[in-house]
């Protein structure tokens, strides 16, 4: 594995990649590396001949500068498990390479970047979706692999790609998750002993959520409060419980058919997000399993 710095090396890569005939996948990531992250690697390896690795910890989505300041980074652990996973190129751009003086174009997909994250976070779409699309156009790889855990940052991409006609296939990962049930998620190595065992509540919460919605429940209402209660249990209040379309992140009337139901809260000082799946009972065989795992040791 080789890591570069610029586009102009990145696209010397891939250029050369497509001479002989290769495809080309990349692998978006803000880095701190954990077993979601390698999932997504090896899923673009399923589908390229030459696997790139985005690592860069983008600024302009981040609303708070002590989240930003406080987001983990070790490169060289980062690099060592791309390269034992295989990876090709890991694009390891510096701000300046990514936002040259005099930058200000902004991309913002109205409406879905507007809603739950995007209400709670002004602004963090307009961040993903700008740097989403710089980093597309840097590489243009054919395949671009992502996590179900941002499941809102998907649709914002899958709109991006789809209404600007970018010539790229997005492929989704389902969410990997501990054994105890939380998704893995970079900030989870700012939770205490006690604030990871409490953590574990997001994911019974919106297992509750789901499992009504399996016996039949089709009022959100209902859905939402099953989740808070379990939330309650562990005095974990939610900046949002939302049974919405997965699609379009409006929420729905009724439980007819797949809906997401997605949440976010505070774990001491730490947000976490989360989501799930849930059906009405005819469409229940449809719902995918979570990925259980525990994150591999550098």
């Amino acid at each position: 594995m080789i890591t570069v710095r610029t586009v102009t090396e990145v696209r010397e890569h891939v250029r050369a990649a497509r001479a002989q005939g290769h495809t080309v996948a990349l692998v978006p990531t803000m880095g701190a590396f954990h077993e979601g992250h390698l999932a997504l690697m090896r899923r673009a390896r399923e589908h390229a001949d030459l696997v790139v690795v985005w690592l860069f910890v983008n600024p302009s989505q981040f609303n708070e500068a002590a989240d930003l300041a406080a987001y983990p980074r070790d490169e060289g652990r980062d690099a060592a498990l791309a390269a034992e996973e295989g990876v090709d190129v890991l694009f390891a751009p510096a701000d300046g390479e990514v936002y040259p003086p005099g930058f200000k174009t902004q991309v913002n997909v109205t409406g879905l970047g507007d809603v739950l994250e995007g209400a709670h976070r002004p602004g963090h779409f307009t961040g993903v979706a700008t740097v989403v699309l710089k980093m597309l156009n840097m590489v243009q790889p054919d395949v671009a692999v992502f996590g179900a855990k941002d499941a809102q940052q998907v649709a914002v991409v899958k709109r991006l790609v789809l209404d600007l006609d970018l010539p790229v296939r997005i492929e989704v990962v389902p969410i990997v998750r501990e054994a105890d049930g939380l998704a893995l998620s970079s900030r989870n190595v700012h939770l205490d002993p006690d604030e990871r065992r409490r953590a574990t509540a997001l994911h019974r919460a919106l297992e509750a959520a789901a499992s009504a919605a399996d016996a039949g429940e089709r009022d959100p209402v209902r859905l939402r409060a099953a989740a808070e209660a379990v939330l309650l249990e562990q005095d974990i209040e939610a900046e949002y419980v939302a049974v919405v379309d997965p699609d379009t992140f409006q929420p729905v009337a009724e439980v007819d058919g797949h809906v997401l139901v997605a949440l976010a809260a505070r774990v001491g000082a730490t947000r976490l997000i989360d989501n799930i799946t849930a059906t009405s009972p005819e469409t229940r065989f449809a719902r995918q399993p979570a990925v259980l795992t525990t994150p591999k040791e550098a």
